[in-house]
Protein backbone atom coordinates (compact mmCIF):
# COMPACT_ATOMS: atom_id res chain seq x y z
CA UNK A 1 0.00 0.00 0.00
CA UNK A 2 1.36 3.35 -0.94
CA UNK A 3 1.66 6.02 1.76
CA UNK A 4 -0.15 9.28 1.09
CA UNK A 5 2.21 12.01 0.17
CA UNK A 6 1.79 15.14 2.21
CA UNK A 7 1.57 18.33 0.23
CA UNK A 8 4.63 20.49 0.19
CA UNK A 9 4.79 23.34 2.64
CA UNK A 10 3.78 26.65 1.25
CA UNK A 11 6.52 29.01 2.17
CA UNK A 12 4.16 31.93 1.81
CA UNK A 13 1.80 30.69 4.53
CA UNK A 14 3.81 28.37 6.84
CA UNK A 15 6.45 30.73 8.13
CA UNK A 16 8.38 30.13 11.30
CA UNK A 17 7.54 32.91 13.79
CA UNK A 18 10.49 35.14 14.56
CA UNK A 19 12.31 34.38 17.78
CA UNK A 20 11.59 36.70 20.67
CA UNK A 21 14.60 38.66 21.92
CA UNK A 22 15.87 37.56 25.31
CA UNK A 23 14.53 39.41 28.34
CA UNK A 24 17.97 40.58 29.38
CA UNK A 25 18.27 42.58 26.18
CA UNK A 26 15.21 44.62 27.05
CA UNK A 27 16.58 45.29 30.53
CA UNK A 28 19.89 46.34 29.02
CA UNK A 29 18.19 48.74 26.64
CA UNK A 30 16.18 50.32 29.48
CA UNK A 31 19.34 50.63 31.57
CA UNK A 32 21.15 52.33 28.70
CA UNK A 33 18.26 54.74 28.20
CA UNK A 34 18.22 55.53 31.92
CA UNK A 35 21.97 56.14 31.99
CA UNK A 36 21.84 58.34 28.92
CA UNK A 37 18.97 60.30 30.47
CA UNK A 38 20.97 60.91 33.65
CA UNK A 39 23.99 61.95 31.60
CA UNK A 40 21.71 64.34 29.69
CA UNK A 41 20.46 65.88 32.94
CA UNK A 42 24.03 66.27 34.18
CA UNK A 43 25.05 67.88 30.90
CA UNK A 44 22.15 70.35 31.14
CA UNK A 45 23.19 71.28 34.67
CA UNK A 46 26.76 71.87 33.51
CA UNK A 47 25.49 74.13 30.74
CA UNK A 48 23.31 76.05 33.22
CA UNK A 49 26.26 76.47 35.57
CA UNK A 50 28.46 77.58 32.69
CA UNK A 51 25.90 80.17 31.59
CA UNK A 52 25.04 81.60 35.01
CA UNK A 53 28.56 81.65 36.46
CA UNK A 54 31.00 80.85 33.64
CA UNK A 55 34.16 82.11 35.31
CA UNK A 56 33.46 80.46 38.64
CA UNK A 57 31.62 77.23 37.77
CA UNK A 58 33.94 76.12 34.96
CA UNK A 59 37.04 76.94 36.96
CA UNK A 60 39.23 73.88 37.48
CA UNK A 61 39.30 74.32 41.24
CA UNK A 62 35.51 74.48 41.42
CA UNK A 63 35.13 71.31 39.36
CA UNK A 64 37.65 69.59 41.63
CA UNK A 65 35.63 70.79 44.61
CA UNK A 66 32.41 69.35 43.14
CA UNK A 67 34.03 65.95 42.61
CA UNK A 68 35.61 66.01 46.07
CA UNK A 69 32.30 66.81 47.77
CA UNK A 70 30.60 64.11 45.71
CA UNK A 71 33.19 61.56 46.83
CA UNK A 72 32.10 61.44 50.47
CA UNK A 73 28.37 60.99 49.89
CA UNK A 74 29.16 58.88 46.81
CA UNK A 75 30.93 56.20 48.83
CA UNK A 76 27.95 56.10 51.21
CA UNK A 77 25.58 55.81 48.23
CA UNK A 78 27.41 52.77 46.87
CA UNK A 79 26.72 50.90 50.10
CA UNK A 80 23.16 52.21 50.23
CA UNK A 81 22.52 50.93 46.70
CA UNK A 82 23.35 47.38 47.74
CA UNK A 83 21.02 47.61 50.73
CA UNK A 84 18.10 48.99 48.72
CA UNK A 85 18.60 46.44 45.92
CA UNK A 86 18.19 43.74 48.58
CA UNK A 87 14.86 45.25 49.62
CA UNK A 88 16.18 46.96 52.75
CA UNK A 89 16.88 50.52 53.85
CA UNK A 90 19.50 52.16 56.04
CA UNK A 91 18.54 55.41 57.75
CA UNK A 92 21.61 55.41 59.98
CA UNK A 93 24.37 56.05 57.43
CA UNK A 94 24.72 59.76 58.27
CA UNK A 95 24.87 59.10 62.01
CA UNK A 96 27.41 56.29 61.49
CA UNK A 97 29.61 58.67 59.48
CA UNK A 98 29.41 61.19 62.32
CA UNK A 99 30.22 58.60 65.00
CA UNK A 100 33.12 57.15 63.00
CA UNK A 101 34.55 60.60 62.30
CA UNK A 102 34.51 61.76 65.94
CA UNK A 103 35.75 58.43 67.31
CA UNK A 104 38.63 58.51 64.84
CA UNK A 105 39.64 62.07 65.76
CA UNK A 106 39.84 61.81 69.54
CA UNK A 107 43.17 62.70 71.09
CA UNK A 108 43.79 59.07 72.05
CA UNK A 109 43.15 57.84 68.51
CA UNK A 110 45.29 60.50 66.86
CA UNK A 111 48.27 59.33 68.88
CA UNK A 112 48.37 56.30 66.56
CA UNK A 113 48.71 58.51 63.49
CA UNK A 114 47.33 57.92 60.02
CA UNK A 115 46.79 54.18 60.45
CA UNK A 116 45.00 54.64 63.76
CA UNK A 117 42.55 57.19 62.36
CA UNK A 118 41.80 55.12 59.25
CA UNK A 119 41.44 51.86 61.18
CA UNK A 120 39.16 53.41 63.80
CA UNK A 121 36.89 55.03 61.22
CA UNK A 122 36.51 51.78 59.30
CA UNK A 123 36.06 49.52 62.33
CA UNK A 124 33.42 51.82 63.88
CA UNK A 125 31.51 51.82 60.59
CA UNK A 126 31.70 48.04 60.27
CA UNK A 127 30.70 47.62 63.92
CA UNK A 128 27.58 49.73 63.47
CA UNK A 129 26.77 47.81 60.31
CA UNK A 130 27.16 44.56 62.22
CA UNK A 131 24.64 45.70 64.85
CA UNK A 132 22.18 46.72 62.13
CA UNK A 133 22.66 43.45 60.29
CA UNK A 134 22.20 41.24 63.36
CA UNK A 135 19.05 43.08 64.43
CA UNK A 136 17.53 42.90 60.96
CA UNK A 137 18.70 39.49 59.75
CA UNK A 138 18.59 37.48 62.96
CA UNK A 139 16.45 39.65 65.21
CA UNK A 140 13.69 39.91 62.59
CA UNK A 141 13.45 43.66 63.09
CA UNK A 142 12.08 45.87 60.34
CA UNK A 143 15.02 47.66 58.66
CA UNK A 144 13.31 51.03 59.09
CA UNK A 145 13.03 50.58 62.87
CA UNK A 146 16.46 49.02 63.40
CA UNK A 147 18.36 51.65 61.44
CA UNK A 148 16.27 54.45 62.95
CA UNK A 149 17.33 53.22 66.40
CA UNK A 150 20.95 53.17 65.23
CA UNK A 151 20.56 56.71 63.91
CA UNK A 152 19.46 57.99 67.32
CA UNK A 153 22.06 55.98 69.23
CA UNK A 154 25.00 56.90 66.99
CA UNK A 155 24.09 60.59 67.05
CA UNK A 156 23.80 60.54 70.82
CA UNK A 157 27.11 58.71 71.26
CA UNK A 158 28.93 61.06 68.89
CA UNK A 159 27.60 64.04 70.86
CA UNK A 160 28.74 62.44 74.11
CA UNK A 161 32.24 61.82 72.76
CA UNK A 162 32.74 65.37 71.51
CA UNK A 163 30.66 67.16 74.16
CA UNK A 164 29.51 69.36 71.27
CA UNK A 165 33.05 70.48 70.41
CA UNK A 166 34.93 70.23 67.12
CA UNK A 167 37.89 67.84 67.26
CA UNK A 168 40.75 69.22 65.18
CA UNK A 169 43.01 66.77 63.34
CA UNK A 170 46.70 67.29 64.09
CA UNK A 171 48.17 64.40 62.09
CA UNK A 172 50.08 65.92 59.12
CA UNK A 173 49.88 62.80 56.94
CA UNK A 174 46.08 62.93 57.09
CA UNK A 175 45.84 66.65 56.42
CA UNK A 176 48.29 66.42 53.52
CA UNK A 177 45.81 64.29 51.54
CA UNK A 178 43.55 67.31 51.25
CA UNK A 179 46.28 69.59 49.92
CA UNK A 180 46.73 70.33 46.22
CA UNK A 181 50.25 68.90 46.34
CA UNK A 182 48.69 65.47 46.85
CA UNK A 183 46.67 65.65 43.62
CA UNK A 184 47.63 63.15 40.93
CA UNK A 185 47.35 64.65 37.43
CA UNK A 186 44.93 67.19 38.86
CA UNK A 187 42.74 64.53 40.50
CA UNK A 188 42.26 64.77 44.30
CA UNK A 189 43.03 61.58 46.28
CA UNK A 190 39.46 61.54 47.64
CA UNK A 191 38.10 61.33 44.11
CA UNK A 192 40.41 58.44 43.32
CA UNK A 193 39.17 56.57 46.39
CA UNK A 194 35.59 57.21 45.28
CA UNK A 195 36.43 55.89 41.80
CA UNK A 196 37.98 52.72 43.23
CA UNK A 197 34.97 52.09 45.50
CA UNK A 198 32.61 52.66 42.55
CA UNK A 199 34.46 50.23 40.29
CA UNK A 200 34.62 47.56 43.00
CA UNK A 201 30.93 48.08 43.79
CA UNK A 202 29.99 47.74 40.12
CA UNK A 203 32.02 44.57 39.70
CA UNK A 204 30.58 43.00 42.87
CA UNK A 205 26.97 43.81 41.96
CA UNK A 206 27.20 42.82 38.29
CA UNK A 207 29.92 40.20 38.03
CA UNK A 208 29.81 38.10 41.20
CA UNK A 209 27.51 35.58 42.83
CA UNK A 210 27.25 37.98 45.79
CA UNK A 211 25.64 40.54 43.51
CA UNK A 212 23.28 37.98 42.00
CA UNK A 213 22.26 36.81 45.47
CA UNK A 214 21.61 40.42 46.47
CA UNK A 215 19.29 40.96 43.50
CA UNK A 216 17.56 37.63 44.16
CA UNK A 217 16.92 38.46 47.82
CA UNK A 218 15.50 41.84 46.86
CA UNK A 219 13.33 40.44 44.09
CA UNK A 220 11.77 37.56 46.02
CA UNK A 221 13.24 36.50 49.38
CA UNK A 222 11.21 33.30 49.57
CA UNK A 223 12.23 32.20 46.10
CA UNK A 224 15.84 33.02 46.96
CA UNK A 225 15.57 30.86 50.10
CA UNK A 226 14.13 27.96 48.12
CA UNK A 227 16.99 28.33 45.65
CA UNK A 228 19.46 27.69 48.45
CA UNK A 229 20.45 31.24 49.35
CA UNK A 230 20.95 31.98 53.05
CA UNK A 231 18.81 35.14 53.08
CA UNK A 232 19.64 36.11 56.65
CA UNK A 233 23.38 35.81 56.16
CA UNK A 234 23.18 37.75 52.90
CA UNK A 235 21.36 40.61 54.62
CA UNK A 236 23.94 40.63 57.39
CA UNK A 237 26.73 40.95 54.83
CA UNK A 238 24.92 43.81 53.10
CA UNK A 239 24.64 45.90 56.25
CA UNK A 240 28.28 45.16 57.00
CA UNK A 241 29.07 46.47 53.53
CA UNK A 242 27.02 49.60 54.17
CA UNK A 243 28.85 50.16 57.44
CA UNK A 244 32.21 49.68 55.71
CA UNK A 245 31.30 52.35 53.16
CA UNK A 246 30.28 54.69 55.99
CA UNK A 247 33.65 54.16 57.67
CA UNK A 248 35.53 54.95 54.46
CA UNK A 249 33.35 58.02 53.91
CA UNK A 250 34.04 59.17 57.47
CA UNK A 251 37.78 59.05 56.82
CA UNK A 252 37.34 61.00 53.57
CA UNK A 253 35.30 63.59 55.47
CA UNK A 254 38.04 63.87 58.10
CA UNK A 255 40.55 64.58 55.34
CA UNK A 256 38.22 67.08 53.67
CA UNK A 257 37.24 68.99 56.82
CA UNK A 258 40.38 68.44 58.89
CA UNK A 259 38.21 67.72 61.92
CA UNK A 260 35.56 65.49 63.44
CA UNK A 261 32.16 66.81 64.51
CA UNK A 262 28.99 65.25 65.84
CA UNK A 263 27.08 67.12 63.10
CA UNK A 264 28.98 65.37 60.30
CA UNK A 265 26.91 63.36 57.86
CA UNK A 266 23.76 65.39 58.46
CA UNK A 267 20.99 64.18 56.08
CA UNK A 268 23.43 61.84 54.31
CA UNK A 269 20.81 59.10 54.52
CA UNK A 270 18.32 61.18 52.53
CA UNK A 271 20.90 62.23 49.94
CA UNK A 272 22.11 58.66 49.47
CA UNK A 273 18.60 57.25 49.13
CA UNK A 274 17.62 60.04 46.74
CA UNK A 275 20.72 59.51 44.58
CA UNK A 276 20.03 55.78 44.38
CA UNK A 277 16.38 56.35 43.48
CA UNK A 278 17.00 58.79 40.65
CA UNK A 279 19.72 56.43 39.47
CA UNK A 280 17.12 53.74 38.86
CA UNK A 281 17.27 51.65 42.05
CA UNK A 282 13.83 50.38 43.04
CA UNK A 283 12.80 51.03 46.64
CA UNK A 284 11.00 47.69 46.57
CA UNK A 285 14.28 45.94 45.77
CA UNK A 286 15.37 43.60 43.03
CA UNK A 287 16.91 46.19 40.71
CA UNK A 288 19.58 48.85 40.87
CA UNK A 289 22.74 50.13 39.25
CA UNK A 290 25.91 51.53 40.74
CA UNK A 291 26.43 53.68 37.64
CA UNK A 292 23.02 55.29 38.02
CA UNK A 293 23.56 55.92 41.73
CA UNK A 294 26.89 57.64 41.07
CA UNK A 295 25.31 59.81 38.39
CA UNK A 296 22.59 60.68 40.88
CA UNK A 297 25.23 61.81 43.37
CA UNK A 298 26.93 63.96 40.73
CA UNK A 299 23.59 65.54 39.77
CA UNK A 300 22.74 66.49 43.35
CA UNK A 301 26.25 67.78 44.06
CA UNK A 302 26.23 69.86 40.88
CA UNK A 303 22.84 71.35 41.78
CA UNK A 304 24.12 72.29 45.22
CA UNK A 305 27.22 73.90 43.75
CA UNK A 306 25.24 75.91 41.17
CA UNK A 307 22.84 77.14 43.84
CA UNK A 308 25.72 78.13 46.12
CA UNK A 309 27.50 80.05 43.35
CA UNK A 310 24.29 81.92 42.56
CA UNK A 311 23.71 82.75 46.24
CA UNK A 312 20.39 80.87 46.37
CA UNK A 313 19.13 79.88 49.80
CA UNK A 314 19.37 76.32 51.08
CA UNK A 315 15.60 75.98 51.30
CA UNK A 316 15.38 76.41 47.52
CA UNK A 317 17.96 73.65 47.13
CA UNK A 318 15.89 71.29 49.27
CA UNK A 319 12.75 72.08 47.28
CA UNK A 320 14.58 71.34 44.04
CA UNK A 321 15.91 68.05 45.41
CA UNK A 322 12.44 67.07 46.57
CA UNK A 323 10.97 67.77 43.15
CA UNK A 324 13.65 65.65 41.49
CA UNK A 325 12.96 62.75 43.87
CA UNK A 326 9.21 62.88 43.19
CA UNK A 327 9.80 62.98 39.44
CA UNK A 328 12.18 60.00 39.65
CA UNK A 329 9.69 57.91 41.64
CA UNK A 330 6.90 58.72 39.19
CA UNK A 331 9.11 57.66 36.29
CA UNK A 332 9.95 54.42 38.12
CA UNK A 333 6.25 53.62 38.66
CA UNK A 334 5.43 54.30 35.02
CA UNK A 335 8.34 52.15 33.89
CA UNK A 336 7.30 49.32 36.21
CA UNK A 337 3.69 49.43 34.98
CA UNK A 338 4.77 49.08 31.34
CA UNK A 339 7.07 46.11 31.95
Amino acid sequence: MTQPVSPPLDSSTDKVPPARPPAWRGLLIRADVRTLSLLGVLAVLIVIGGITKPDEFLDTRNLQLVLTQASVIGVVTVGMTFVIVSGGIDLSVGAIVALASVWATTVATQEYGFAGILFTAVIVGVGCGLVNGVLIAYGAMVPFIATLAMLASARGLSLQITDGRTQIVTVPSVLDLGERDAYVLGVPPLVMVFAVVTVIGWLVLNRTTFGRRTVAVGGNPEAARLAGIDVRRQRLYLYLLSGLCCGIAAFLLIVLAGSGQNTNGNLYELDAIAAAIIGGTLLTGGRGTITGSVLGVLIFTTITNIFALNNLQSDVQQIAKGAIIVAAVLVQRRTASTT
